[in-house]
Order: C-alpha cells, then structure tokens, then sequence
C-alpha cells in the first residue's frame, strides 16, 4: 500500500522554525526524523499526516553534552553514534548495549532515540533503557514554552506518550551520579538477531566502596501495555555484594512480581524466564561495570 498523499513539506533549520511549521500546518502535520516507524505507518496507511515537518536540518537537536548535572541527549542523535560513543560508559552504558542491537544496519544508521521514545512502540530498546536510567525528557511548544516530563509519567501505553501534539522534543536528560560506582546494561531476546525483543531487560547498579550494592533499578521491555521498572530488584540486592545467588533471586523475585502475556512470539510463562535468566546475567554485568570488573 501507498502512503496518502502529502500535500505539504518544511524543512526547518531550528527547533522554534519547526514549532512554527508546526503551527502553520495545523493539526494534520507530524514531525519525522529517521522515518523508521513513521514511514512504515504511513506505507500502511495507519498514519496518514497531510504535512511532514522534517527535522534533520535542525543541527541542535542532534548529539550529547556531559556536564556536571548529567548528560543531555538530543532526540536527532542517531542509533549508530549511541553505540560507539564512550561518554555513556559506566552509569549510561546501557544506552550504547541498546543502540548496538537495534534493528538491522538501515535502521541504526537512520533512527534516533526521540523517534523511538516518541513512538513508544511496546517492545522498542530505548524507551526501556531511559525508563531504568530514569531519563527527563524536554518538551517545547510555541504556545507554552518548554516543560520537563520524567520518563515514567512520559510513557503512557503502546503508541502513547505524554507529549502533545504540537509539541517537539528538544533534549533527554540524564542525571549525574553521585555515588563511588555506577554501571548499567541492557540486552534484549528474539526470535531473530536484528528483531524487536520478545523481552529487553536494562538494569543499573549502585555499589559504595567495598562492593555493596546500595541501589539498584530494573527495567522490562516487551510487555504490555509498556516498559515498567520493578524496584523490588533494589530491595533484593541492598546491602548485598554481587553474588550469582543474589542476582537470581532478584531477578526472579522481578519475574514472579510483572505480569506478562501471551502473543504470537511467545507465551507469558516463557517471557517471566527470560526475566528471570537474561536479568540475572544483566544484572551481573552492570554490577562488574560498577566494580570496574
């Protein structure tokens, strides 16, 4: 199938340029920047916009900046730099094992993290990811100026967000450690190497200076109706050192505590053992990168 036809195009140069398209194209415009979602839907028909605002003209929407509050990721920046860049190792590291995997090749080349954040596709990587990072994302508007949204109030359902819809996001705000070691991972399992994740799991570790975990968050990606973070993992490791038995009991407690369901990929029963076997070895290498093991 063809996508409707397009009856407008802008290519801005700036983010207030783009809320200007916006606002003159009217309610009927989306924003589109890599197109590796949006474009499907369009093809399909189940998104059907009469303007496109495209966005990679708008140079300060793209890369990252690390500062003393934390790091700033730009919703433009592409799959492909997440991967390779070492300003995310230790705590944010689970953003580059996210990035590395998904998709194919076309797809980490072309999409970006805000698409996939915006688009909130149930088993997309990145909405995890920044959910267990406990990410800030920004929102400007022409009419209201800019506003700060945390992740968990961000993500709503699949397909949904809090963002608005003549609403652009301009920044993904990470904040900084204050802890002695911090480290965090992700990976994911499919019927497929280049395939959206049956389940993902991202998990952080904090550890004080012998080796105790003093917190711990855990994510779950590809369940309904989106990604959750189950803090019980942070009750079960507290205290502890990073023992194998400890991260198998933490897991499981995870996979006993989120509900999931049957679909066409796999049953719920086999997704709460993936929790249980993929977060135990995530949870092992976030505590090593916290260790500097």
């Amino acid at each position: 199938m063809y996508p409707a036809p397009i009856e407008a195009y802008f290519a801005p140069r700036t983010i207030d340029g783009a809320l200007q398209c916006r606002a003159e194209a009217g309610d009927d415009a989306m924003f589109i920047a890599g197109g590796m979602s949006l474009m499907q839907a369009m093809k399909a028909r189940l998104a059907t916009p009469r303007a496109l605002i495209d966005l990679n003209e708008v140079e300060e929407l793209s890369g990252l900046a690390k500062g003393p509050r934390g790091v700033t990721v730009r919703p433009l920046t592409r799959y492909r730099e997440l991967a390779v860049t070492t300003a995310l190792h230790g705590a944010l590291q689970a953003i580059g094992d996210a990035a590395s995997t998904v998709g194919d090749r076309q797809v980490r080349n072309a999409g970006t993290i805000g698409g996939s954040l915006c688009w909130n596709y149930v088993a997309s990587c990145m909405p995890n990811v920044c959910l267990c990072l406990d990410a800030t994302l920004v929102l400007a508007s022409l009419e209201r100026g800019e506003r700060g949204v945390p992740i968990n109030e961000f993500l709503i359902g699949p397909l949904e967000t809090a963002r608005r819809d003549d609403e652009l996001l301009v920044e993904i705000n990470f904040p900084a450690s204050k802890v002695y070691g911090v480290g965090s991972a992700y990976r994911k399992y499919g019927g497929t190497v280049d395939g959206l994740p049956i389940v993902g799991i991202a998990a952080l570790i904090e550890v004080d200076e012998t080796g105790l975990c003093t917190d711990a968050r855990f994510s779950v990606g590809g369940i309904l109706p989106t990604a959750r973070r189950f803090d019980g993992v942070g009750d079960a490791l507290l205290g502890r050192s990073g023992t194998p038995a400890a991260f198998v009991e933490a897991a499981s407690a995870a996979a006993d505590a989120i509900e999931t369901q049957t679909d066409h990929l796999a049953s719920a029963h086999y997704r709460k053992v993936l929790i249980r076997t993929l977060g135990r070895d995530v949870l092992a290498e976030a505590h090593a990168r916290a260790t500097g093991g």
